[in-house]
């Protein structure tokens, strides 16, 4: 059994009256190491306790915390940290991630348990203290960060993560950050996209906002090619919209795109870890 401690990741909403909703769990076991996050996006049980939020701004909030502090737990497996910054508890790795003020989000003091197998505690602790009080969430569906998890898992097992970096296109008139990136020649610009999504007009519309984010971003003075992650629909009533809305992707996109399905992911993985070892790692970023 693996000693492990966990800090849950909280929302306040009003710092007098200290009412929070979880909204992430962190485990940490120094022995391995290990050190993983998970978060949840959806914001409706804080709109039914409190006022309206930003939605927007907190769900790249809670991404963000959770990207970091998987990331900076791949960096301590690697051991590619420095010595000065190898903390010994799980509360100053998040501080280094999250410190603690008085922001709305902020994690909890740590709690201790053992574990067998520590991914599938994560997974145990995140549905105990953040979903099962989620209530029905606003779409009955897959996110976007869902399926980036399904991609992330074999990029993880090849080592990869710490060679690819978010990346902003940016035009005139609009940007959009990307999840994951490297360069050689041009950007390669990888964002995961949910089709597991509620209904058929869902998917479509989905589609067609991407196919017209693809004709603005083209604009961009920086050669890029896109890379989408798709998620596919687990509702096998939704297979045939699902393919009109690929075929949308495939034929109207602006630009070089690539739509990579979930179930390629070990695949993409495979074909990423050669392509990043062909240019070589003083083109890498990221490091």
């Amino acid at each position: 059994m693996i000693p492990y401690s966990f800090s849950i990741l909280r929302y306040f909403h009003d710092g007098v009256t200290s009412e929070f909703v979880n909204v992430g769990v962190a485990v940490y076991a120094g022995d391995i190491p290990y050190l993983k996050a998970k978060c949840t996006i959806q914001y409706g049980r804080i709109t039914r306790m409190f006022d309206r939020i930003d939605g927007d701004r907190f769900k790249q909030m809670v991404r963000y915390i959770e990207e970091a502090v998987t990331n900076l737990g791949f960096r301590l497996r690697q051991r590619t940290l420095p010595f000065a910054e190898v903390a010994t508890s799980l509360e100053a790795l998040l501080q280094s991630v999250l410190p603690a003020d008085d922001s709305a989000i902020q994690f909890s003091g740590p709690s201790y348990g053992v574990s067998a197998d520590l991914d599938r505690t994560l997974a145990e602790l995140y549905e105990r203290y953040v979903e099962r009080y989620g209530g029905e969430q606003e779409v009955p569906s897959r996110s976007d960060d869902e399926v980036w998890r399904v991609f992330r898992a074999p990029l993880e097992r090849h080592h990869l993560l710490a060679h690819l970096t978010p990346k902003r296109i940016s035009t005139p008139d609009y940007g959009y950050q990307f999840r994951a990136a490297w360069k050689n020649e041009i950007w390669h610009v990888y964002e995961p996209v949910s089709f597991d999504l509620v209904g058929p007009a869902s998917l479509l519309e989905k589609a067609n906002r991407w196919v017209g984010r693809s004709a603005t971003l083209a604009e961009s003075e920086e050669p890029f090619k896109m890379h989408l992650l798709i998620g596919e629909p687990q509702d096998e009533s939704l297979r045939d919209v699902f393919n009109r809305a690929s075929n949308i992707l495939r034929r109207k996109m602006t630009g070089p795109t690539e739509l990579i399905m979930e179930s390629e992911a070990d695949a993409f993985a495979n074909d990423l870890e050669r392509e990043l070892g062909v240019h070589g790692a003083n083109q890498l970023l990221g490091l």
